[in-house]
């Protein structure tokens, strides 16, 4: 194991983030583990040991990340090759991937490594964790539909021998240990998670993400299940929630046809028109929706429902090779395939089409 280098918060806002993390630790005492996240992280000559995250850790099966890398080549060779050298070592990594279950391999000098993480949650005397105070939110909150805000991991650095604030440390410390147990989990992946204690005994906790989670309002503590991809920020995940609620609930329940041609319509401007005999429906999912625009709600019900902004965290395993790659227990959703048209190394797309003639 490496040592942990403890360094003061630097300066009053550090100060009070780091303030805020200590309350939330005396108050969590267990942690619910939903599962794997996937991404990839690139370690160039001379830069051990630290890696980049190039492709950000928030994919639900390796395959997924093997994927995203093999676009980035694919764009990189099309766009950013300097010559056919370059174009062909690209090419190549393209094409192992569109074959091959590849978790690392060597391009142009740099090392790409699949790399996995645990999703957990923090529960305490309140259920799941909320987003803290000091979790960072926009000072004007954009709500326009297919606007894209900050990216997970963006310019995101590795580094097992950066200094970290003391209640870091410590959750690094408690986590160490962390493995699967119980009837819940096969054989094979509490097999893997206790062989990993010993191949990668270090962890680096990666920053915050943030989920939507639901459940039945009679469920109690019990029954939570997750509601949304994972989000940069708590407003990013509030945002997915006011989409759900505005369009996508109204139709999975038959209140708007799914065949609306216009996709502006939503709970909001039929609730508005009046005449729809669903509009007092779906203007209790309009109120819903806007309590996340006028209070940054972080918890609401609507029609038996209880939705919940979670902050989530991220465990990643570390050895001496590096980040932690994709157990042999981990599942994937799909087979390795060409997912883009043929580039050729003069950087020039062939589509399917141009080989038939027609």
């Amino acid at each position: 194991m490496q040592p942990i280098v403890i360094r003061y918060p630097e300066g009053p806002v550090e100060a009070v983030v780091e303030a805020d993390a200590l309350d939330a630790a005396l108050d969590l005492n267990r942690v619910m583990v939903r599962g794997p996240l996937f991404g990839v992280a690139a370690q160039g000559a001379g830069e051990a040991p630290r890696w980049r995250v190039v492709v950000a850790v928030e994919a639900g099966c390796p395959q997924q990340a093997r994927d995203s890398l093999n676009s980035l080549f694919w764009f990189r060779a099309k766009d950013e090759a300097q010559n056919a050298v370059e174009r062909r070592a690209l090419l190549a990594a393209v094409a192992r991937l569109e074959r091959e279950r590849v978790d690392e391999l060597t391009v142009l000098g740099t090392r790409y490594r699949v790399v996995r993480a645990e999703e957990y949650a923090g529960l305490g005397r309140d259920g799941i964790e909320q987003p803290r105070p000091t979790d960072p939110e926009p000072a004007v909150p954009d709500w326009e539909r297919g606007s894209r805000g900050p990216r997970i991991d963006d310019g995101l650095v590795l580094d097992p021998e950066a200094p970290v604030t003391p209640v870091l440390a410590a959750e690094r410390l408690a986590l160490r240990d962390l493995d699967y147990a119980g009837a819940r989990y096969p054989e094979d992946v509490c097999s893997d998670s206790r062989q990993a204690l010993t191949t990668h005994p270090d962890v680096m906790l990666l920053p915050p993400v943030f989920r939507v989670v639901e459940k039945d309002g009679a469920g109690g503590t019990q029954g939570w299940k997750v509601g949304s991809g994972v989000h940069v920020s708590a407003h990013e995940a509030r945002r997915s929630l006011d989409f759900a609620l505005a369009w996508f609930e109204p139709r999975r329940r038959g209140l708007i046809p799914w065949d609306t041609d216009d996709w502006t319509v939503d709970a909001r401007t039929v609730a508005a028109e009046g005449s729809d005999p669903a509009a007092g429906e779906l203007a209790e999912y309009v109120q819903a929706a806007d309590r996340l625009r006028t209070e940054r709600a972080n918890q609401l019900e609507v029609r038996g429902t209880v939705y919940q902004i979670c902050r989530a965290r991220r465990l990643l395993r570390w050895g001496p090779d590096g980040p932690e790659g994709p157990r042999p227990s981990d599942t994937n959703s799909h087979p390795p395939a060409p997912i883009h048209p043929h580039l050729d190394e003069d950087g020039n797309v062939h589509f399917d089409h141009e080989n038939d003639g027609t």
